[in-house]
């Protein structure tokens, strides 16, 4: 079947989708559409995001609601607020030329009183995050009574959210003799669960291969030390000039700090994490989508349900921890048949977790090298060259201001005219990259998988003899206590403010660490640091030296040597 008329779309339809730029339908809609309006069972369709989803399943069941009956039909389930409401906003815009139909969609963040009201009304289909119907169901305003179709959209998306409890109670309350669907982009264990209790016989559909990543979509992954994850992040920005895209950190704090840094640092990037009020989310949200920001800085949870088309790039700042994190991650960018970028920024010790990403997501990743100051300038200025090249230039709007910008102008030559506008457009960028250090590759045959330091480093710091510049400190956190090096540089920038601290060299012990600062840091690193506690216990950082690094380290014993007892001094808490 080639056309939605072939597959037996009603005109009203075909009306509304025509105008919204439907021309063919997708592969997931040439499998699922004729399926549902010949109503022949239950479905489990595995499709990436931006397969054109929606449209597969609201087509049918919009064509196959009774408009007479003035009751909820169809039932559609999906994990997140913004989710619910593209889904209603498109269902609404497919169903444009058919009279008397009405959507609801049902979410938290917005007055249930009012959901309340609409629901006592004429609904036909209830779009909702299963939370609030819960919330619906359980105030006995939510009759299901009358479901056909039941949707769970985004379902492994879900069960990661610990919806599974909610979802079974919601799905035990409608009709045993309905037609349920079940998207997904993965399918992992939790969802035969369902599937098994509450469909039946249903009909596999996969549009490409099961837990397989867009083939559309190109992955690189750069490898470099935790000290300098932000500075690659900035040069790869650089690199692509028209980059829109989400940055994924995996904690609100990172999530925020790496946000501020590239606002401050000129770039057109927010933040959106769980941290803000829906009001903040919603503004955060609408600019991206109206492409008034180029970069979104986001954490897995908080960006679910973002559905936004033409993303160039994804990139992860942290790896998630499962590889179906890493393809709904990457799925956001190559919608709609388009090519895209997934990009991940690692340190030495993500190396196992992105093996394992790579196993099961079974795409081919490129090892990328981090591009220089040269052709990060060359990259921006042919950008801006083209920009010019391509402008859209309205004569009869400027024609009267032009002779006196000639006469203003008419004494430089043609390259003095292009020098200034560059210089004018790229000073700063030029000035940055033309201080600005290239970053240290790093060797991963050589780097040690437990501080992802090199043997001569350890070598160097052990024998208390610092590089140029800098000054070893020591500290009384290590390996027993979970230290890591990229927490270690995350704590020293928390609790010494002003500005950030380059740390050089780390190595972790089993009870202290020891740590390169540049000398004039030093003292601001240690007065900082030493007023402040974590997990219940007092910081202390000091000078190393050997007599101290050689001794058996007792940490009680530094805390009263220094006088910094927990009983007479307070201290701030890091957590």
């Amino acid at each position: 079947m080639n056309t939605f008329e072939e597959m037996g779309v009603m005109p009203e339809i075909r009306k509304a989708i025509s105008e919204m730029g439907y021309v063919a339908p997708m592969p997931v809609q040439e499998e699922v559409i004729p399926l549902m309006l010949e109503d022949t069972g239950d479905i489990i369709a595995l499709a990436q995001t931006g397969t054109g989803k929606t449209a597969a399943y609201g087509i049918p069941i919009l064509q196959r609601t009774d408009i007479k009956l003035r009751r909820p039909q169809t039932l559609i389930l999906c994990p997140t607020r913004e989710l619910c409401l593209q889904i209603a906003s498109d269902l609404n815009d497919y169903s444009k030329y058919m009279s008397n139909l009405s959507v609801l969609p049902v979410y938290g963040g917005s007055s249930i009183e009012s959901q309340i009201k609409t629901l006592s009304k004429s609904v036909q289909v209830i779009v909702a995050t299963p939370g609030r119907l819960m919330d619906l169901m359980n105030r006995r305003v939510a009759d299901l009574s009358d479901i056909k179709n039941v949707i769970l959209d985004e379902a492994d998306e879900m069960l990661s959210m610990g919806f599974a409890e909610d979802i079974e109670e919601i799905l035990s309350k409608v009709p045993d003799k309905r037609n349920m669907l079940l998207f997904s982009a993965t399918m992992p264990k939790e969802i035969a669960k369902i599937t098994g209790k509450y469909m039946h016989a249903p009909r596999e559909i996969v549009i490409g291969e099961k837990n397989r990543s867009n083939e559309n979509i190109r992955h690189i992954y750069y490898t470099v030390h935790a000290k300098d994850k932000y500075l690659a992040l900035k040069r790869i920005a650089d690199y692509y000039p028209n980059i829109y895209g989400i940055i994924f950190c995996r904690t609100r704090r990172e999530t925020q700090e790496i946000a501020d840094k590239l606002i401050h640092d000129g770039y057109n990037a927010d933040a959106l994490h769980g941290e803000l009020t829906q009001a903040a989310r919603d503004y955060v949200m609408q600019k991206f989508r109206n492409r008034n920001l180029q970069i979104l800085v986001a954490t897995d949870v908080a960006a679910r349900g973002l559905d936004v088309n033409n993303l160039t790039h994804v990139i992860h700042f942290g790896l998630p921890d499962e590889a179906e994190a890493y393809t709904h991650r990457s799925g956001r960018t190559a919608r709609g048949g388009k090519t895209g970028i997934s990009i991940a920024i690692c340190h030495i010790k993500e190396k196992g977790k992105l093996r394992k990403i790579m196993e099961s997501a079974n795409c081919k990743f490129e090892k990328g090298t981090i591009p220089d100051s040269k052709t990060i300038c060359e990259k921006q200025l042919f950008n801006f060259a083209d920009k010019i090249e391509k402008v859209k230039v309205n004569e009869e709007e400027i024609a009267a201001l032009m002779p006196s910008i000639f006469r203003k102008l008419d004494w430089l030559e043609k390259e003095d005219i292009i020098k200034r506008v560059i210089s004018l457009e790229f000073d700063r960028l030029i000035d940055y990259y033309q201080k600005a250090e290239d970053i240290e590759a790093v060797d991963e045959k050589r780097a040690s998988t437990d501080t992802g330091r090199n043997r001569e480093g350890r070598r160097r710091l052990s024998s208390d003899q610092p590089g140029d510049g800098m000054k070893i400190l020591k500290l009384n956190f290590g390996k027993k206590d979970t230290l890591l090096p990229a927490q270690l540089i995350e704590l020293v920038n928390h609790c010494v403010k002003g500005k950030r601290v380059d740390i050089g060299r780390i190595d972790l012990y089993d009870k202290f660490t020891l740590f390169e600062v540049g000398e004039g840091d030093a003292s601001r690193v240690m007065d900082a640091m030493n007023s402040f506690e974590a997990d219940g216990k007092a910081i202390i950082v000091k000078p190393a030296t050997e007599k101290g690094i050689s001794k058996k380290y007792d940490p009680k014993r530094e805390n009263s040597r220094n006088g910094y007892s927990r009983n007479n001094k307070k201290r701030k808490k890091y957590n």
